[in-house]
């Protein structure tokens, strides 16, 4: 018979909907949800994930409040807090859904093991990915190392079952709240200087957002995902990542509304919707690779490129970070990077190259910059694509592809509105110079008001000498390594 009192601690899966760990503890005659602001030495959460969580956490603590439960808040440590709560109120089972991340999982297994010490229980569910690192794998149980036929394993992998819909009726709560407990508020996740009112105008989190973000994507975005994904300057990515890191809506929800829609994937014949649910396969391919090989988020995949010759460039790290490099695509993206918590994904790509092969900057510097401005600052995702970057991880973009930003915002802001949107110095010059303003003539930079290195910065490297001068580099690592090019 199952014991009395519960409690469900929640993490990244902040939902009522599709969440195992929540089903099972409303089994139970009272019920405690509690949220620990953890203290963890590696990768702490960022400025605009915490502003994230503070706005996800109110919109759950508002729907828990519809059903007559409530939302209490700690901060500390995990199992220190846990274990005070079940001696206090007499807990019996402790409930959640799973992490994938090592440090996550080293404390995890910790409470597990000191719950289990004090004679209650403890369960741990599926909820954040469609399928578990340890479920796709080679024939020889080794983890996969590209994604192709990643893909395709897990596709042949059956489905299971799923109620997405949330419990009917949660529980009463276990009493009031603890003496332990704080107010959101004092958890301090929201910013002292006011730096979020572009990313208030433009997000909005929770799970009932969440969902109307699916439906539009169902609706709007799905049908030119394959064309329109690539374009910065329109609406045409599903913007479900902070939505996913947080677990206000799972990837198997969506998923199943997806497949819901088109019908099967095996008969999915459209290359828009079957791109779009690669990239939700591309996001547990992530987590797959950071849980096998857990050093990457700080060391390359490949160890051949553990002695690349990174160059230390604070000055152009600044400027990179600032978006003040005087590429225009550059720095479009990383200051709408700065202004609204996200950044266009073919756009990160760009970012990413020039930092790590026109700068040469190791690629952790670039990590630990999106992990404190990104709203979706995922450690897998992000790990993964710096590491594609850099052309040191799992399927990676080869080293010696580097990217040219101004041929990439001709290709893929041809009319510069992406750049006029982020540089307004530019919002006057010309279609044909806005990619490269110092090839401009001197009437048009004029006419246009812009002064280069006054209104706006000449380029702080010149691409092409720095493409040369990563490939020399490049081939001397090859040398003393033995990276032949098509592992590279």
């Amino acid at each position: 018979m199952k014991t009395s009192k519960a409690i469900l601690w929640l993490r990244n899966d902040l939902r009522l909907s599709d969440n195992a760990a929540l089903a099972a503890a409303a089994q139970h005659e009272q019920l405690l949800i509690i949220y620990i602001l953890e203290d963890v030495e590696d990768w702490p959460m960022g400025g605009a994930s915490r502003w994230w969580l503070h706005h996800s956490l109110a919109a759950l603590q508002g729907d828990l409040k519809e059903k007559n439960q409530e939302l209490l808040f700690y901060r500390g440590n995990a199992e220190t807090c846990i274990l005070s709560l079940i001696k206090e109120l007499g807990i019996g089972a402790v409930y959640w859904n799973r992490r994938y991340e090592k440090h996550h999982i080293d404390i995890d297994t910790a409470v597990k093991h000191a719950v289990k010490n004090l004679g209650a229980t403890c369960q741990s569910f599926k909820g954040n990915l469609i399928n578990e690192p340890w479920e796709v794998l080679k024939k020889d149980k080794t983890p996969y190392q590209v994604y192709t036929p990643y893909w395709r394993t897990k596709l042949a992998i059956p489905g299971e079952p799923v109620v997405h819909s949330p419990p009917k009726k949660l529980p009463p709560a276990v009493g009031t709240a603890t003496k332990s407990s704080c107010k959101l508020a004092s958890l301090s996740l929201l910013p002292k200087i006011p730096w979020d009112q572009e990313i208030k105008s433009m997000w909005q989190p929770g799970e009932k957002s969440a969902l109307k973000r699916l439906k539009h994507v169902l609706k709007q975005i799905i049908g030119n995902y394959d064309t329109q994904r690539n374009i910065p300057d329109v609406d045409g990515t599903s913007k479900l990542s902070p939505h996913l890191h947080f677990g206000e809506i799972s990837p198997q929800r969506i998923w199943d509304e997806v497949v819901g829609v088109f019908g099967p994937v095996a008969k999915i014949k459209n290359k828009d919707v079957e791109q779009f649910l690669k990239e939700i396969i591309w996001r547990e391919f992530a987590a797959h690779l950071l849980f096998h090989f857990p050093k990457t988020d700080k060391e390359p995949l490949r160890d051949k490129f553990l002695n690349f010759p990174w160059e230390d460039r604070p000055d152009d790290f600044r400027s990179w970070c600032k978006g003040q490099t005087g590429y225009p695509l550059i720095d479009a993206g990383m200051r709408q990077l700065w202004q609204h918590g996200w950044m266009h994904n073919r756009v990160r790509m760009v970012v990413g190259s020039f930092l790590v092969k026109d700068l040469r900057v190791h690629w952790n510097e670039g990590s630990r910059w999106f992990w404190d401005t990104l709203l979706d600052a995922d450690l897998a995702s992000n790990t993964m694509g710096w590491q594609w970057a850099a052309g040191s991880g799992a399927d990676a973009a080869p080293y010696f592809r580097v990217f040219n930003p101004s041929l990439q915002s001709k290709k893929f802001d041809s009319d510069g509105n992406y750049i006029r949107t982020f540089v307004p110095e530019l919002k006057y010059m010309p279609n044909e110079w806005i990619h490269e303003p110092w090839e401009a003539p001197a009437a048009v930079l004029k006419k246009a008001k812009v002064e280069l290195g006054v209104t706006y910065p000449k380029p702080i490297v010149d691409h092409f000498e720095e493409k040369l001068l990563a490939l020399k580099a490049y081939d001397r690592l090859k040398s003393a390594s033995g990276i032949k090019d098509d592992e590279a």
